[in-house]
């Protein structure tokens, strides 16, 4: 069982990996979505994900977050991850709350009750990505981009997104049901591992294969 206590990034995305179950439905579909990267990455030398959840304020943010640190741990070069909603709300403060305990850093550059916008880096990282809910066509969103959503609403609501290049439904609960509860950080941590668990998955097939 992963102790978030001072634990830092790199550990706990190892150990996020190893500790999950994966369903062989779920390495089916998490492969295609490797082998699609790989496609794209070869065709253009540079390729952009955008994960997409309804809200843009938990699911989509712990996706990017993770998709952005596997980027450098596995020495990847010219991938680039995103992340939007159908609607703009915030970066949820449990979602950053789980984030920082798993040794992520967030820098406030532009504070708003509403809506902060914060800069991601993690220890040792060579850059750092800008967080905050958006749209999934905000301009901050570079394209063409493979859209991944991650909550069945999203896939839901956006039957058509006119800038992806192809287009995965990677579903995941929703932590939100916690919420203000004695649980919270328990099941946003249990999102937060599956989610680092998986991307795991998706990058280290990758970096066998380019």
């Amino acid at each position: 069982m992963i102790n978030t206590k001072n634990i830092s990034t790199k550990i706990f995305f190892e150990e996020a990996r190893k500790e999950i179950t994966i369903s062989d439905e779920r390495k089916k579909l998490l492969t295609n979505i490797a082998n699609i990267i790989i496609d794209e990455y070869r065709d253009r030398e540079k390729i952009n994900l955008n994960f997409i959840c309804t809200h843009n304020s938990r699911r989509s943010q712990f996706a990017q977050a993770w998709s952005f640190f596997a980027v450098e741990y596995f020495e990847l070069n010219n991938i680039f991850t995103y992340s939007g909603g159908t609607e703009t709300t915030a970066f949820h403060r449990n979602t950053v709350k789980s984030l920082q305990k798993t040794g992520f850093t967030f820098n406030v550059i532009d504070f708003s009750h509403q809506n902060p916008r914060y800069l991601l880096s993690f220890e040792g990282s060579k850059k750092s990505i800008l967080g905050f809910s958006k749209t999934y066509d905000h301009p901050d969103n570079s394209y063409p981009y493979i859209a991944i959503t991650t909550c069945n609403s999203a896939d839901e609501n956006c039957p058509f997104i006119p800038d992806a290049i192809t287009r995965f439904h990677l579903p995941y609960s929703d932590p939100k049901s916690s919420d203000n509860t004695e649980l919270v950080s328990e099941t946003y941590l249990n999102t937060n591992k599956q989610i680092a668990g998986e991307i795991y998955f998706i990058f280290d097939y990758i970096k066998d294969r380019i």
